[in-house]
């Protein structure tokens, strides 16, 4: 269920890093969308300059991507990367357009946005040319938790990650395909994008891990959260783990609320009130949110709803899965277009 509106005026859209995993998402998420668009230019590196990308049954020659690139562009939607995201960003806003920015170049920056378009659009206002999409996982906690948390508000959530390869992009999906087939054949596998072979395997998130024990992941879930939701009220503990899923990353997610938590039946009806989710939740049939049914869903999926009895009625403890290169990537990112 969503409740974003497209612009009624077309727009120029840009889009850097068309031919990476979330740039090929943006393309499918304009065009679902019917996103008015006046011009769609699609910038790469020169490696894959002169490839062309069809949309809306049109192909289009991609381009590499220069400083001169965004003149007469609106809006500027990037998944390349942080430091190229960093080398570009004052060009675009040079050239008078929006960077909408997929990496983690800007989220933590003072003075620029951090929107989930459901939870905070009030912030996109206040942009000085760019706006950060918030990480996967945070993105696709906060659409579990903020309905919640805005009626009844919660005083603390652990959250443990479940990540896709797709959340490494392109190279780490061909990997977990690769690292089982030899897992199944009995043959040795070298990784070269992951730490670990990923067929039939698990491992800490792969990202750089300080001095506190947490990794870069978890970090990000936690200081994202405060800035979102402009509160250091909901405090949040996160462990995050790699598993061997192509695409969709899940989320297991318990509850402390400040008075009381939401009992089951309230919990659903604030569920169905809120844009961008859907309950899964048949105890009877053992049906819950899986990685393969949110992948290519807009929306999150929401379920194992049940209360912690350990918590004396402030506890509830839940399940989502959703699509890390949709509303963990370029769905958030299409619906800030569609905000400003």
């Amino acid at each position: 269920m969503q409740s974003i509106k497209v612009p009624t005026s077309a727009k120029s859209v840009a889009i850097a890093g068309a031919t990476g995993a979330v740039g090929l998402e943006f393309m499918s998420v304009l065009e679902k969308m019917n996103f008015p668009i006046k011009e769609l230019k699609l910038l790469a590196s020169k490696r894959s300059a002169g490839s062309k990308l069809k949309f809306r049954d049109e192909e289009i020659v991609v381009q590499e991507m220069t400083k001169d690139s965004f003149k007469g562009v609106d809006i500027a939607l990037f998944s390349a990367g942080s430091s190229i995201s960093k080398e570009y960003e004052q060009a675009v806003v040079d050239a008078g357009a929006v960077l909408i920015d997929n990496s983690s170049a800007f989220r933590m920056r003072e003075g620029t946005p951090l929107i989930v378009p459901e939870i905070n659009p009030q912030d996109s206002r206040n942009h000085s040319g760019t706006i950060a999409n918030p990480n996967c996982s945070t993105i696709i906690f906060l659409m579990a938790v903020y309905p919640l948390h805005r009626a009844y508000p919660v005083k603390r959530a652990v959250v443990s990650t479940y990540q896709a390869a797709s959340g490494a992009g392109w190279a780490a999906m061909e990997e977990l395909k690769n690292s089982t087939r030899a897992a199944l054949d009995s043959k040795p596998f070298t990784p070269q994008k992951m730490p670990y072979p990923y067929g039939f395997n698990l491992f800490s998130h792969n990202s750089a891990i300080d001095e506190s024990g947490y990794n870069e992941e978890e970090r990000k879930m936690i200081k994202e959260t405060e800035k979102i939701l402009h509160s250091t009220d909901l405090t949040v503990t996160a462990t995050c783990v790699r598993v061997p899923v192509l695409r969709a990353h899940c989320e297991s997610i318990n509850l402390e609320f400040s008075d009381r938590a939401p009992n089951l039946a309230e919990a659903r009806e604030l569920y169905a009130a809120f844009p961008g989710i859907r309950v899964v939740d048949d105890r009877e049939k053992n049906h819950f949110p899986m990685p393969l049914e949110a992948s290519g869903e807009f929306d999150c999926l929401v379920g194992r709803l049940r209360e912690d009895k350990t918590l004396n009625s402030k506890g509830l403890n839940l399940f989502v899965a959703g699509d890390q290169l949709l509303k963990g990537a370029a769905l958030n990112a299409v619906q800030i277009a569609c905000l400003l």
